[in-house]
């Protein structure tokens, strides 16, 4: 078998994969406007566990109807949630393949609210500063019922017979929101010093194991660097990877199996995911986003101005960095928790396509494994063709995050045309995941 490090078996504490490779979480508006879920989400994860993978972290699921950023995503916000997700633990498990359930609230961040709750709930009070989302500051009570609905999320994700739980504590969600010093303004007990704004997700970690117990796994997502500053430099630039270290050192006391590190303060972000900036799809998508904003009227007329449209796009690739440099970015910060944490398995996202890149990371100790969101959109069967020795695909993920920010309107899928030998293959593939179409 070549590539011996990403083919050998991963352990956590009580959980076991095939190889090092997890898909990362990223999923499509697949999903009933409620909340139920539907075929087509099925359909796309059995995609990677039939590629390969040794896991899959699901997409953003929401533990509580408030913090859903998108309608039609699956949630997990009560007991009739749960046949949906047994249906598709199954499904995956057939493949050989795990599959952890990401417990999500989006906070501020809302790419389209619902009609049952138009206004987010945050750390802050403060919109976002990029879209305008607007929000209110969270009251005590509100805090215990959200770290409640987290705690009965994984008890749910584990009553469905899934393997684990993935705390979304990256990328500007709720979680990120009171972590980070850049947008937590709160004066009292969650506010202020870091021990303070940490307090909320070892509230919620230290709930669900009280729920249930310590063999079930959990796993936390945090942006080690925020870069919060990154398009915007009047904002704050928000946590070091220093903070990070001391949170995942406390989330490791509190009895979290594996940390996944990623980066940014929002989503998207330059830095997650690194890629490129579509100004000509943005054009066309980003129309959803003006009702939900305070801002993103002004932000449309900007992206489809010729002039402004340009001088958006040079800011976000110089906030990103060289393309080149794209695939392991996020690396420096794994290496620096993993020493820190030391022996609970670190994981890392990031651009991950080419299979000595990621044999290195784990042979020098950088991490114990990578996951991987727009490389297996582009391939599927990434993972299968590391294990035929082919070291990167023929025909690669260009980062193009034409499929992101398609995201909002149309189903998730690779939306790179020149990939493709024509159009109509392109949105073949794309439309494939509604086949089989009927969940029972």
């Amino acid at each position: 078998m070549p590539y011996e490090k990403i083919f050998s078996p991963l352990t956590f504490r009580k959980l076991a994969i095939k190889n090092r490779i997890l898909r990362s979480n990223v999923a499509g508006r697949f999903d009933n406007y409620d909340g139920t879920g539907a075929q087509a989400r099925i359909n796309w994860e059995v995609k990677f566990a039939r590629g390969g993978v040794g896991a899959i972290i699901s997409s953003f699921v929401p533990v509580h109807p408030r913090g859903r950023i998108l309608p039609n995503y699956a949630t997990i916000v009560s007991d009739d949630r749960i046949p949906f997700w047994r249906a598709l633990g199954h499904a995956v498990h057939a493949h050989d393949c795990k599959y952890i359930l990401q417990l999500s609230h989006g906070g501020r961040q809302r790419d389209i609210p619902t009609i049952d709750y138009p206004l987010g709930l945050s750390s802050t009070s403060k919109r976002d500063p990029l879209h305008g989302f607007e929000c209110e500051s969270m009251t005590i009570a509100e805090i215990k019922e959200t770290v409640q609905a987290f705690a009965e999320g994984a008890r749910r994700a584990r009553e469905a017979g899934l393997d684990g739980v993935e705390l979304h504590g990256a990328n500007g969600y709720l979680i990120t929101q009171f972590l980070s010093s850049a947008i937590n303004d709160r004066t009292d007990e969650y506010g202020g010093v870091l021990a303070n704004r940490a307090r909320f997700v070892r509230e919620i970690v230290q709930a669900i194991r009280a729920r249930v117990g310590r063999d079930f796994h959990l796993q936390m997502k945090i942006s080690a660097t925020e870069f919060n500053n990154a398009l915007l430099p009047e904002e704050k630039p928000g946590n070091t990877v220093e903070d990070s270290i001391q949170v995942c050192q406390w989330l490791k006391d509190d009895g979290v199996d594996a940390i996944h590190v990623s980066s940014g303060s929002s989503f998207p972000h330059p830095k997650n995911p690194a890629g490129d900036l579509p100004i000509d799809e943005l054009k066309k998508t980003y129309d959803s986003l003006i009702s939900s904003g305070a801002l993103a009227l002004r932000n449309y007329l900007l992206f489809t101005g010729k002039l402004t449209g340009e001088l958006f796009k040079r800011r976000w690739e110089t906030a990103r960095g060289p393309k080149d440099q794209i695939e392991g970015l996020n690396l420096p910060d794994a290496r620096a928790i993993k020493k820190a944490v030391g022996t609970i398995p670190v994981v890392c996202t990031g651009g991950f396509q080419t299979a000595a890149i990621i044999e290195d990371a784990i042979t020098r100790g950088d991490c114990d494994a990578v996951s991987i969101a727009r490389p297996l959109i582009a391939n599927n069967d990434l993972v299968q063709q590391f294990a035929r020795g082919i070291g990167r695909p023929a025909n690669p993920c260009t980062y193009c995050n034409r499929c992101l920010v398609n995201a909002p309107e149309n189903p998730l899928g690779c939306y790179e045309e020149t990939r493709f030998p024509s159009r109509e293959a392109m949105v073949r593939e794309i439309l494939s995941v509604y086949d089989p179409q009927t969940f029972q």
